[in-house]
């Protein structure tokens, strides 16, 4: 059981800002708790992409979702030049969007060479309006509907087939919808590895009782299959085995694992060129979590691929991965106003927040653990060990229990770190709380990308029948 208090002795909010690097040496943007471009200002104020954090919240409102371009750019350019640096063969990394799809973030991934694995209709929608090429968009899912399945076709991305009715479903609608079709649809299949890894059950997927993925007993059922199948292009093979990973030793082995698979599919005259092994590195949101790099990542799959490639004489295939947390959830914090207060002697004192569970439902959800810093207060001593709740009518709205802060006040600014990934991507309107902002910051400018929800847009979508008209 990770301990949710912090551990050693922490002076100030300043000692969870970036260690400048060694020479030769370079941040891993999922080893650092703050993003990359935290900094403290002479007022000992908080600044991240060069901006103020208490001016943003003047600006734009609390609570609010501050992501640094800086961070994002940085963790997607390491895994692309770690893949170039230590792959023989072609690459291509995709940004699991399911962590933030927004307009904004798959237009930052794009613009640094990344595709982008979207999980529905939407996601695939939002994908191509940010202006990413349909031929870098993967489309995942475990039950995709009729009309997600048309709408991928239609748009020209890559479908990963999970199962067996999908994979029938889209042959039929092939047949019958596309026969002056030009290019059958791209797909990759994806398999269940069977790969055990220490993360919560809720995101852990390679296990062979896991919703995902056909069952890798039916290789030879599956491949024989598609093998007599004109109405689709198979081109590779797709596994996953989980979130938040530290350990290195289950990548390396489903890299092994998938090689297997190419030599199997090759019995049956198929010539996959694409293996995808998903993502699944860990980031540190809190002091004792020790993730690798991102390069440290990449490096032994590279190695693995290659070695097993070259004992069963196949050409090297086009490696794909497909990180998400690792890219966005450092670059990314949430910043509160700090309002109520309630102390219960001896036992516990909570300060509440303008947000909680409906921005950040991580915590009652995955029992996950956060730490904070109070944006005006970087410098004071670290001195009271508080329950940060939130404001929604729940027991369980708990952010951080045992947060080691300085003495607060309402109106103080509290960030919350390592917030990008499924934190606005899972939010909702819980006691019809409106959605906060979130805006984009570097050099010193910071750019709206998700406008405040209004009351108004809490009603936009209710119907009001006449017949309960006052």
């Amino acid at each position: 059981m990770v301990s949710t208090r912090p551990t050693g002795v922490k002076h100030s909010g300043n000692q969870y800002l970036p260690q400048k690097p060694s020479t030769n040496t370079k941040l891993s943007p999922n080893q650092e708790l703050l993003p990359l471009s935290a900094r403290v200002h002479n007022h000992d104020f908080l600044e991240i992409g060069g901006c103020d954090v208490t001016t943003l919240i003047q600006r734009f409102g609390s609570p609010l979702y501050i992501l640094d371009e800086e961070t994002l750019r940085t963790a997607c350019q390491q895994y692309r030049d770690s893949f170039k640096q230590y792959y023989n063969g072609e690459s291509q990394v995709l940004y699991a969007s399911k962590a933030w799809n927004c307009l904004a973030v798959c237009a930052i991934a794009a613009s640094v060479g990344l595709g982008i694995d979207v999980a529905s209709g939407g996601e695939l929608y939002t994908a191509l309006q940010a202006g990413v090429s349909a031929d870098k968009i993967y489309l995942h899912n475990n039950n995709k509907s009729r009309e997600e399945l048309i709408f991928a076709i239609e748009s020209g991305c890559t479908i990963v087939v999970d199962n067996w009715h999908e994979l029938r479903t889209l042959v039929e609608i092939v047949e019958t919808l596309y026969t002056t079709f030009l290019q059958n649809p791209r797909i990759l299949l994806r398999l269940t590895p069977g790969i055990e890894c220490h993360t919560h059950e809720y995101i852990r997927t390679g296990q062979l009782d896991s919703k995902f993925g056909f069952d890798p007993n039916q290789l030879e059922e599956l491949f024989s299959f598609i093998s007599k199948q004109s109405a689709v292009d198979c081109v590779g093979l797709h596994a996953h085995i989980g979130s938040q990973i530290f350990e290195r030793q289950p990548h390396r082995d489903l890299a092994a694992l998938m090689v297997q698979w190419l030599r199997e599919a090759a019995k049956y005259g198929l010539k996959l060129t694409e293996l995808n092994v998903g993502g699944g590195l860990g980031i540190k949101y809190i002091e004792s979590d020790d993730p690798p790099s991102i390069e440290e990542w990449v490096k032994p799959i590279c190695e693995v691929i290659q070695q097993a490639c070259e004992v069963e004489n196949l050409p090297l295939p086009k490696l794909l991965c497909e990180p998400g947390r690792s890219l966005i959830a450092t670059a990314c914090v949430t910043a509160y106003t700090i309002g109520s207060s309630k102390v219960i002697p001896e036992i516990r004192t909570y300060i509440a927040v303008d947000g909680g569970m409906s921005d950040n439902p991580r915590p009652i959800t995955y029992q996950s653990v956060y730490r904070a810093v109070v944006a005006n207060k970087m410098s004071f001593p670290l001195t009271e060990t508080v329950t940060i709740a939130g404001k929604h009518c729940e027991s369980g709205d708990i952010l951080i229990k045992n947060a080691l802060l300085p003495k607060t006040e309402p109106q103080d600014i509290l960030v919350v770190m390592g917030t990008g990934a499924y934190n606005y991507s899972m939010a909702s309107n819980y006691n019809r709380l409106p959605r906060p902002a979130a805006v984009v910051v570097a050099n010193g400018e910071a750019n709206l990308i998700l406008q405040r929800e209004t009351y108004q847009d809490l009603i936009r979508q209710d119907c009001l029948p006449e017949r309960l008209k006052s």
